[in-house]
């Protein structure tokens, strides 16, 4: 349930500190994440990162989002990512190919877009306080009854979205299919072509009219 504003932020709770607590370590896991040359331990601070906002919901009584966040983006996405990894052959050490000359622009960017939502999420909800010691915020029922309300559009939205996103996947992995198939077609008509001239040249090497060795 939510509170009007009675409480300061100078005398904080043992959740809040908690919070921000793991807030920090998720923060100092999402810049290793970006920072570090190597790729399987760029993926490890992502679960990470991605575990601390878990916790971070925990704390925010979001049970139902803090576990569609562990089953869905660490237990999936990040496997997946894994995977690919491990399929594609990544280097295991550092990658001097895991590094950008725009650094500092990409920075900048990122600095900017954090101050730009912390200053609007501060800006709605100032004076807007959580009964952490109340009922789950969180809950399904809650969720639901706010999710297909008053964000159906979007919900609908987003889900086209990514089928779209999908369908482009499966159309654009055919197509790499299609070409890999037809270059290694015709590299073996190539290999098959000068294997022939081989074997002819031999065969006229080894004629008896020709090599000396072969007379009577």
């Amino acid at each position: 349930m939510m509170l009007a504003a009675t409480q300061g932020f100078l005398s904080p709770t043992g959740v809040e500190i908690a919070f921000l607590l793991v807030g920090l370590a998720t923060l100092g896991a999402a810049v290793m994440t970006v920072t570090t040359k190597q790729l399987v331990h760029a993926a490890l601070w992502l679960v990470v990162a991605l575990g601390g906002l878990a916790v971070e919901y925990l704390l925010l009584t979001a049970e139902f989002i803090a576990w569609v966040q562990v089953l869905i983006y660490v237990g999936s996405v990040v496997v997946l990512l894994l995977f690919g990894l491990m399929l594609t052959k990544a280097p295991i050490g550092r990658s001097p190919d895991a590094d950008s000359g725009n650094r500092w622009v990409a920075l900048a960017v990122a600095v900017t877009a954090a101050a730009a939502l912390v200053w609007v999420v501060v800006d709605a909800f100032r004076t807007t306080w959580i009964d952490l010691d109340g009922p789950a915020q969180g809950s399904t029922d809650v969720i639901g009854s706010i999710l297909f309300r008053h964000w159906v559009l979007p919900f609908e939205a987003l889900s086209v979205l990514l089928l779209s996103a999908l369908v482009g996947a499966i159309v654009l992995s055919r197509k790499r299919g299609a070409d890999s198939g037809a270059d290694s077609a015709k590299g073996s008509a190539r290999d098959s072509a000068k294997g022939s001239g081989t074997d002819s040249a031999q065969g006229r090497g080894a004629d008896p009219a020709t090599d000396p060795e072969g007379k009577s």
